[in-house]
């Protein structure tokens, strides 16, 4: 029965036969249809990867309260906290011969040990190159390589369509190397919480814990993606599983590997995802694209004319759907090219070129951990600039102080000063720059009000000298 089923769907797929040319079957190569070619061509090149972390945990949870520890001191009490070993373990793809492999960031993420055992076996010590949190993704270099290994080379995403067939490989639960396959079931999928860029290939081969960092291939060998997550309320496969885009990996890799960190485009505008309603409002015939509510001064989206208003159509040809979409392609858009953006504006379509740059440092971080006798001593703080507001996933408008640390026994913690917030005033005068928050932080002074920019909220606080 199963052999009938399959030879009828390999007919099908070769198309109307006519009644003088049927044959009955007469090897087993006619018979059976099999992805074992493509197999041992591709999973070679999948690893698994066991990762090991020591942790610091406390004895008492009443210690992780800034609250306690500030009557203990920032270490708080010896012997209150002891060192416990996680043990993790995920997959991953191996991208270029000497070694270099591409996994998931959260799969290798704090490790202070990396171990891969190839698909024959053998093990090899691994240390990370780069990693990127923002698009979920990590490069890393085996060590003591002396050979060249297999290697799989990254296909263009853009081309893959919904009904293709794929295959997952990688070491689900840790028994070891397996194949799944199914189909793609979605694509530009971003209602789930992995990453700052939401844009997964969605397939429903199945894909468990331990798959993470593994390739999802197309039929004809070509790496489509990493996967990355999976929708399930149980922990195990539902056929609803989720894959990094190659081309993002194929962006993150590159910039790894030339700067040691990832660099994505700096598009300098932000916008909102264009819905029916606002589809009406605007006068277009349908709901799609997004919609620009705010351009940054002298940025790459400035410069190409992009206005307020304005409404983005299509990268390079490709239709936006979202603002996720958006942000997505470009972030995958090499730096040094340009892309032509398809726009309408008032009524009418455009298309606009525009340079795709890398988010600069301007102005300088000038990083400071601020001390004294004042509210904000034991907190670091930076300029915000482009290319800081890239590395911690956020959206720059214009420059700022943020707060980059927070030393755990300061005062600042205490009251609930957090990673992030943008230091407006102090005592009423603006602090533009690290250079001005020093200076107004150092006035001799009866009290202090400081406020803070909190996404977007206004948060004060005063403390008295």
């Amino acid at each position: 029965m199963i052999r009938a089923l399959i030879l009828l769907i390999a007919l099908m797929a070769a198309g109307p036969v006519a009644a003088d040319d049927r044959a009955l079957p007469v090897n087993r190569q006619q018979v059976t249809l099999s992805f074992a070619p493509v197999v041992k061509q591709v999973a070679p090149a999948v690893v698994n990867i066991y990762t090991r972390k020591v942790v610091q945990t406390r004895v008492n949870p009443l210690f992780d309260d800034p609250f306690f520890r500030q009557f203990f001191g920032g270490n708080g009490v010896p012997g209150l906290s002891q060192e416990r070993v996680q043990n993790s373990l995920g997959s991953g793809v191996i991208v270029r011969s000497t070694g270099v492999i591409i996994t998931n960031n959260h799969v290798t993420g704090g490790a202070d040990q990396i171990k891969v055992v190839l698909a024959d076996k053998r093990e090899f010590d691994a240390k990370i190159i780069g990693a990127d949190e923002r698009s979920d993704l990590a490069v890393l270099q085996l060590q003591k390589v002396n050979e060249s290994l297999p290697a799989l080379d990254l296909a263009d995403s853009d081309q893959v369509e919904v009904g293709d067939m794929v295959l997952a490989i990688g070491d689900p639960f840790g028994v070891g190397q397996t194949v799944t396959s199914g189909i793609v079931s979605a694509l530009a999928r971003s209602a789930i919480d992995v990453g700052g860029y939401r844009s997964f290939i969605q397939t429903d081969a199945a894909i468990n814990p331990g798959n993470s960092g593994g390739a999802l291939v197309t039929s004809d060998g070509r790496l489509i993606g990493i996967n990355t997550a999976i929708y399930s309320q149980s922990g195990g496969n539902i056929g609803i599983g989720f894959a990094i885009p190659s081309n993002m990996v194929r962006t993150v890799l590159a910039s790894i590997l030339k700067q040691g960190h990832a660099v994505h485009a700096w598009f300098g505008a932000t916008g909102q995802t264009v819905t029916a309603d606002l589809a009406k409002n605007l006068g277009l015939s349908r709901p799609q694209g997004v919609a620009i509510t705010r351009v940054t001064t002298d940025s790459p989206a400035a410069r190409a004319g992009i206005r307020t208003g304005d409404v983005v159509r299509k990268v390079n040809g490709r239709a936006i759907g979202d603002a996720d979409e958006l942000r997505y392609i470009l972030a995958t858009l090499q730096v040094g090219s340009t892309a032509t953006l398809d726009l309408t504006r008032d009524g009418a379509d455009l298309a606009v070129r525009m340079a795709i740059e890398a988010p600069p440092e301007m102005p300088p971080r000038r990083t400071t951990l601020l001390k004294g006798r004042q509210p904000l001593a034991g907190v670091t703080v930076a300029n915000l600039n482009p290319a800081l507001a890239d590395e911690l996933g956020i959206q720059f408008d214009e420059p700022g102080v943020i707060i980059t640390k927070i030393s755990d026994d300061s005062y600042a913690a205490r009251i609930g000063v957090q990673v992030g917030d943008i230091v407006w005033d102090v005592n009423g005068e603006t602090a533009k720059t690290v250079d001005d928050l020093v200076r107004l932080l150092a006035i001799p002074v009866d009290g202090w009000k400081v406020t803070l920019n909190r996404g977007g909220r206004s948060i004060q606080f005063s403390v008295s000298n």
